[in-house]
């Protein structure tokens, strides 16, 4: 047996309809079907899964005891094709002021941000396998450092697709 992705993850959510609204209008997910109220099955952008994200409502009075400390979920992670869709949509979250921050992994240039509920999700760009060199990998941790996607764009290009899974050639 091989697992070879996440299909999709479900999230326990306050307000269905407030985090359907966020999820639609800041990241551009679609909904595949709902229960006004209740329940919400999304669909990424370019996404081939019948649904990416499942929200089931728990009610105003839920706390999210999830982080540092807690036992938890820490964040989702998407892809994105490319640095100016990264760059796009971090303004799209500071715009809705759900930004967290940007870090440069090397392989990855990432940002993070939160949901209605204080979920986090990162969304990132991966460098191509072809594109891997020492300087990917220069003065960077496990943990990344602040992410300068204006000099990551000068330096791969703004329309360069990203790489696949893990930045790993594809057969």
């Amino acid at each position: 047996m091989v697992i070879r992705a996440l299909n999709h993850a479900v999230l326990y959510v306050r307000d269905v309809d407030r985090s359907v609204g966020f999820y639609r209008e800041v990241l551009g997910f679609r909904v595949r079907m709902e229960r006004p109220g209740s329940a919400a099955f999304l669909q990424a952008p370019g996404s081939r899964n019948d649904h990416d994200l499942g929200l089931f409502a728990i009610g105003e009075a839920a706390d999210n005891p999830a982080g540092r400390g807690y036992v938890g979920l820490y964040h989702l992670g998407w892809e994105v094709g490319t640095l100016a869709e990264l760059g796009e949509l971090r303004d799209r979250l500071i715009a809705a002021g759900a930004y967290v921050g940007a870090t440069d992994h090397g392989t990855t240039k990432s940002v993070y941000a939160r949901d209605p509920d204080g979920c986090e999700f990162e969304v990132a760009w991966l460098v191509p396998a072809d594109r891997l060199d020492d300087a990917a990998y220069a003065g960077r941790s496990r943990r990344g450092v602040p992410l300068d996607l204006e000099q990551e764009v000068a330096r791969y290009g703004a329309g360069t697709p990203g790489g696949v899974g893990v930045s790993i050639a594809v057969p």
